[in-house]
């Protein structure tokens, strides 16, 4: 177990402490993702519950996605994401107007709306600007902190992407050299992501869990997010709908190793790792 770093991350305009591990609550405005119970869709009641239940079991922030990443899904087009969005944006500011929020989007005017139109906060990017040449300049111009996460190719090419010499120093180093180009643009909040799930296999993604305190070195914040992806109920030989405890060691394992942010489906485990890790760690947050 290693001792948690603490950072601080600008958000709008306030600089928000990062003195122990954030659990960040997923919110899927989608009908298509992995994960059949997170499907809110477009149903504003069902959109308002989840939100709250995410804030009722005690959610740090909550991560707003309006595209599907998953292998196979539709493509869905820039308004249409748009749209889905900002349809969990106006609800999660009725319901919890100081909750922190992430955006989860790869296309740079998509972010950029939800910033300037509805106060979103952070920029999740899975392609880590892979999929939008113009998402790093526009961070940049924002102003906001971005989730850089590592990935080869697109949702519909990763899972033909998975050479690697070695898994774990490959990724750090893509993340390595997209963090120092972010900081040359004047990007001064960035929270890395390995991208467990994406262009890795099942066996790679439990070689960058064993070594994610290398991430950790790396000098930003970690997030991990690893909520009942494959790599958890292949191995077990289940579905998502079983994949809780095995999502709970993981999560558990990943703060053991300093993770900073946990990016999950159920928030009320994640929340409790968080304490029992704190205090077997010694600490009381």
């Amino acid at each position: 177990m290693i001792d948690f770093r603490k950072y601080s991350i600008n958000i709008g305009g306030r600089l928000v402490e990062l003195a122990k591990p954030q659990v960040m609550g997923i919110l899927n405005v989608t009908p298509d993702s992995f994960y059949s119970a997170s499907r809110c869709g477009e149903d504003r009641d069902i959109i308002r519950q989840r939100v709250r239940q995410i804030v009722d079991e005690g959610a740090d922030m909550i991560d707003v996605g309006g595209y599907s990443s998953r292998a196979g899904a539709d493509d869905v087009s820039a308004e249409e994401e748009y749209r889905r969005l900002r349809i969990g944006l106006e609800i999660i500011a009725e319901e919890a107007p100081d909750m922190i929020i992430s955006v989860d989007t790869f296309r740079a005017s998509v972010a950029e709306r939800c910033v300037e139109e509805c106060g979103a906060h952070i920029i999740n990017d899975i392609s880590g600007g892979d999929m939008d040449k113009d998402m790093f300049l526009t961070v940049a111009r924002l102003h906001v902190p971005y989730i850089l996460m590592h990935m080869r190719g697109t949702p519909a090419t990763m899972t033909q992407l998975t050479e690697y010499e070695n898994v774990t120093a490959d990724v750090i180093k893509d993340l390595a050299f997209k963090a120092d180009r972010l900081r040359r643009l004047g990007v001064c909040d960035i929270i890395v992501d390995p991208g467990f799930g994406f262009s890795k296999n099942v066996e790679q993604n439990y070689e960058m869990m064993r070594h994610l305190h290398e991430f950790v070195e790396m000098g930003y914040p970690v997030l991990v997010g690893i909520s009942r992806k494959s790599m958890i109920y292949k191995l077990l030989g289940t579905k998502p709908e079983a994949a809780l405890n095995g999502t709970t060691v993981l999560n558990t394992f990943a703060l053991m190793q300093g993770a900073h942010i946990l990016r999950v489906h159920d928030v009320k485990a994640a929340v409790e790792a968080v304490k029992i890790v704190s205090a077997t760690n010694g600490n009381e947050f």
